[in-house]
């Protein structure tokens, strides 16, 4: 197991920093936003808390809750526009930093699709670099499902990105940033976990993570280090 030092200098010489979006990069849960927006907050946000703290699988709890909310096309592209995702203090800088020092930036989430790269516009990131679930939708626009062969719709799925990065790219150390059960599964494969409790707080991330930070500034100082 890494220490805490080891783990701050795997951060320092990474190729590639993957990103959890709901509550790390934005202020918010993208799923609960949308429930909220459809008129089923309360009940959808209950299935998340659950989701999140890792006692039910990913795609169990997805399926239940876009279930309740069954968003139109149409719903989803207003929430956008009137309720745009709130990004976390620090994330703009930090992404910004990372860029420059000629690392690979990914944003790895069980969001959506559409809304994770309206995210990653306002970040520079390419929407290349987006692994999120897809809202499915029939002609008329009436929700239709979501695209189940995402890894990302998956318990495990994000540890399946990182390898796929790994292989495809030929990363030596990634590292995963993020605030809950799914992010902290994906290392290993990633080299690196850091917890994020900037926005919300998962009990179970906080005592089990060896890095856990509550701002993203604790990482631009890092990088300052050399």
């Amino acid at each position: 197991m890494a220490s805490l030092m080891e783990l701050k200098e795997i951060f320092r010489s990474a190729d590639a920093v993957c990103f959890d979006v709901d509550s790390t990069v934005i202020r918010e849960e993208g799923i609960d936003e949308l429930a909220k927006f459809c008129g089923v907050g309360d009940a959808v946000a209950e299935m998340t808390r659950r989701a999140m703290g890792g006692t039910v699988t990913f795609k169990a709890a997805l399926t239940a809750r876009l279930g309740l909310i069954r968003p139109s096309y149409e719903q989803v592209q207003k929430l956008i526009s009137d309720n745009p995702p709130q990004l976390t203090p620090g994330i703009r800088e930090l992404v910004s930093r990372l860029h420059q020092r000629g690392v690979q930036v990914f944003l790895v989430s069980g969001g959506f699709q559409s809304i994770v790269e309206h995210v990653a516009l306002q970040l520079n990131i390419p929407t290349a670099n987006v692994f999120a679930n897809r809202l499915k939708f029939y002609f008329n626009g009436e929700y239709a499902g979501f695209d189940e062969t995402q890894p990302t719709a998956e318990s495990g799925g994000k540890g399946r990105v990182i390898t796929h990065l790994k292989e495809q790219f030929h990363f030596k150390k990634v590292v995963m940033i993020g605030d809950g059960a799914t992010d902290m599964e994906a290392c290993p494969p990633g080299d690196c976990f850091i917890g994020f409790g900037g926005n919300v707080v998962r009990k179970q991330v906080k005592e089990k993570a060896k890095w856990y930070i509550s701002h993203f500034d604790e990482l631009l100082k890092e990088l300052e280090e050399r």
